[in-house]
């Protein structure tokens, strides 16, 4: 068995520990196949960190916003995943300003759209959302962001 490192070949870094931050960010367009992409991207890093417990609700809430950025939007979005352990904050900005309704029921139980938000409310440990003004930082638009803790 080979002890010493093989030159001209650099060993794999070590993996980030559980409790350590990290963050992943994906850039989308206005596209229907984008909030897809987002969900696999999603499950993807959630099941390389080991946090399969959150994947279910993760992905239900990013499906959420994201779809509402492509239906509402026009320009590009980003969904970006943050690990403070022991909570994940997912995030969506667009360049839309318009923070979303707060929930009031459909007027048709039968209504085929607009539960977004109590699914947010009931699904979510903590949501939010803020305008951005457009600046020399970037393009303005808004975030919409939710946190899940795991062993709450």
């Amino acid at each position: 068995m080979r002890t010493e490192p093989t030159p001209g070949i650099r060993p794999h870094p070590v993996p980030i520990a559980f409790t350590e931050p990290w963050s992943y960010e994906l850039s989308f367009p206005c596209d229907p196949r984008s909030p897809r992409i987002a969900r696999t991207a999603l499950r993807a890093i959630l099941g390389a960190h080991e946090l399969g417990e959150l994947t279910y609700r993760a992905e239900l809430l990013t499906s959420e916003l994201t779809t509402n950025s492509v239906r509402h939007t026009k320009g590009p979005a980003a969904v970006r995943l943050q690990w403070r352990h022991p909570v994940l904050r997912v995030s969506v900005w667009d360049m839309s300003p318009d923070l979303p309704e707060p929930y009031a029921p459909p007027a048709h139980p039968d209504a085929e759209a607009g539960r977004g938000m109590a699914i947010l409310e009931l699904v979510a440990d903590r949501w939010g959302g803020c305008a951005i003004g457009e600046g020399a930082c970037g393009p303005g638009g808004k975030t919409v962001w939710f946190e899940l803790a795991i062993g709450v």
